[in-house]
């Protein structure tokens, strides 16, 4: 099973210039990117997440401005703060995610290996923890 130490930043190609990066290559993102979006006008004080995937790996990065990454595995927490568009946070399946602390005009950006199934999300705390628990033991 997953834990928080799993999930990890990448560094991504920057172009001949300093002002592209290239995310279209299996060295940069290390699965099919099968869905795209995005995350924006988060209000101050408003947290976005608060939940965890079953199969599903993410790629998040700040494309403009700057949040918090809160990652926790039921037994270690980690934070990890986006500011950088040369840097992604690779997500690993079964690893509960909250997004705090939004910067005015942040973007986050999310490329997901999957299309979009509700049975994939895991979004009450208590059942994130039965799931692990379950998966630990490999029951």
């Amino acid at each position: 099973m997953n834990t928080v130490d799993n999930c990890i930043l990448l560094n991504l190609h920057k172009g001949f210039t300093n002002n592209i990066t290239h995310l279209n290559h299996k060295s940069v993102v290390p699965f099919e990117v099968k869905r795209i979006y995005y995350l924006y006008g988060v209000p101050e004080n408003q947290e976005r997440g608060a939940h965890a995937h079953k199969e599903l790996f993410q790629l998040l990065l700040a494309a403009s401005g700057s949040f918090n990454v809160e990652l926790d595995d039921g037994k270690n927490k980690k934070k990890i703060f986006l500011n950088s568009t040369s840097k992604g946070l690779l997500i690993v399946p079964g690893i509960w995610r909250n997004l705090t602390n939004f910067s005015f005009g942040s973007v986050a950006l999310v490329l997901a290996s999957e299309y979009y199934t509700e049975t994939d999300y895991i979004r009450n705390y208590d059942e994130f923890l039965k799931y692990r628990k379950i998966n630990e033991l490999g029951i």
